[in-house]
């Protein structure tokens, strides 16, 4: 599990041609929230929508042909399927993809699309691990880990080398973990490049375990590993990868809630027109923790862009909700004529847009004779939130 600049070097040899160099571009948005250069790596532009190609590539073009003809088998939550899916099919191997059951409808289809049979087994990706490891054995096929492997890790590595022919000077990198195996290779090669530049993961609350693991604490046992970043959503992350990279490699490994992430993939959409799932837009997140130790110049790895988009308008509700672009603001008023009339006259003279209006005569807070009525309402920022609440707290009522 050791790897060096030079097998890095190696595999972008082999995967040049096939896999993209995603561009390194400056946000001056971002710069301004964060008071340093930000760059942001957008790996959701490479092929299959993320930067699992580079690894999946590298790694089964050093097969034989002998183990070629055994075909490949792998397990994942979506983008290393994909992954390992197109690059199979352009060498011409064939490929298994066990997935959780859980995982998205449109990351199976695309893995499908790709070539690969697909196989669902499991809620989460350890579930869908051990099952492929099962039908291993069973098959001959040569199994593609998504991290432990140092042709993946190499492959994922040329990010790093990319980053620093951009950015020479980069102060910092901040990449997300999953199994860890992205954080690894780019932190093996920017350390060969650049000694002094700070490398810092990020991992969901909800699958904190490679945080804890890098603190040198038990992993807590949850009862549920769900999260927006679902492409790191890990349960066991690997101690290979902890002790061989990102213990020696790695500065600090952050945890990020739901609301944070779901605010970066606003931002990203809004400002810079990234379309990012949750685990690339995890390391935007994870800036606010960070602050000054970001250094001067910093980029952000957008690891993927493959968002299950029956999801989006939920991530942007709560998104918008947390950058204060929409808001729910409840009042108890007296049930009686013109009182809708007078509310709404308040919040549109506020400059608001009413999105929705809710009636409530049965809450049992009420009285007799009130009525609880909600505005959801689409704002401009936090300060205009609190204008519109002293406005409605002018007229008398009451709120919630």
């Amino acid at each position: 599990m050791k790897i060096d600049v030079g097998d890095i070097e190696a595999a972008r040899e082999r995967i040049a041609g096939v896999a993209n160099r995603t561009p390194v571009e400056h946000s001056s948005t971002a710069s301004r929230l964060l008071g340093v250069e930000a760059y942001f790596k957008f790996e959701n532009l490479q092929r299959t929508g993320s930067f699992k190609i580079r690894g999946a590539l590298n790694k089964i073009s050093t097969l034989s042909d002998a183990e070629k003809k055994r075909g490949v088998i792998a397990a994942s939550a979506g983008n290393h399927a994909q992954g390992v899916a197109l690059s199979s099919t352009l060498l011409g191997v064939k490929s298994t993809i066990v997935m959780p059951k859980t995982s998205s409808i449109v990351k199976q289809e695309a893995t499908r699309n790709y070539g690969a049979q697909v196989v669902l087994e499991g809620d989460i990706y350890d579930e869908a691990y051990q099952h492929a490891r099962i039908l291993e054995k069973n098959t001959g096929a040569i199994y593609i880990h998504a991290f432990e492997d140092p042709f993946i890790v190499a492959g994922q590595g040329t990010i790093g080398l990319e980053i620093f022919e951009d950015l020479p000077e980069v102060d910092s990198v901040v990449v997300a973990i999953g199994g860890g195996g992205l954080i690894s290779g780019i932190a093996t090669a920017l350390k060969a490049r650049r000694p002094s530049v700070q490398i810092f993961g990020a991992v969901a609350a909800n699958a904190p375990a490679m945080a804890e693991m890098f603190r040198g604490q038990t992993p807590t046992k949850r009862s549920s590993y769900m999260s927006i970043a679902d492409g790191i959503a890990v349960k066991t992350p690997s101690e290979a990868m902890l002790q061989n990279f990102i213990k020696p490699l790695v500065d600090d490994v952050v945890t990020v809630n739901e609301d944070d992430i779901a605010e970066s993939i606003v931002f990203l959409l809004e400002r810079t027109k990234a379309v990012a799932e949750g685990s690339g837009a995890i390391t935007f997140a994870a800036a606010k923790q960070l602050g000054a130790r970001l250094g001067k110049k910093t980029c952000f790895v957008v690891g993927g862009g493959n968002i299950d988009l029956t999801l989006m308008g939920e991530i942007l509700d709560r998104g918008l909700t947390r950058n204060g672009r929409m808001t729910r603001i409840s009042v108890v008023v007296d049930d009686r004529p013109g009182m809708l009339h007078r509310l709404t006259k308040v919040v549109s003279g506020s400059g608001a847009n009413i999105l929705q209006v809710e009636h409530d005569r049965i809450d049992p807070i009420l009285q007799i004779r009130e009525t609880r009525i909600s505005f959801i309402l689409e704002t401009k920022n936090r300060e205009h939130i609190a204008e519109i609440r002293e406005a409605l707290a002018r007229e008398g009522v009451r709120i919630l």
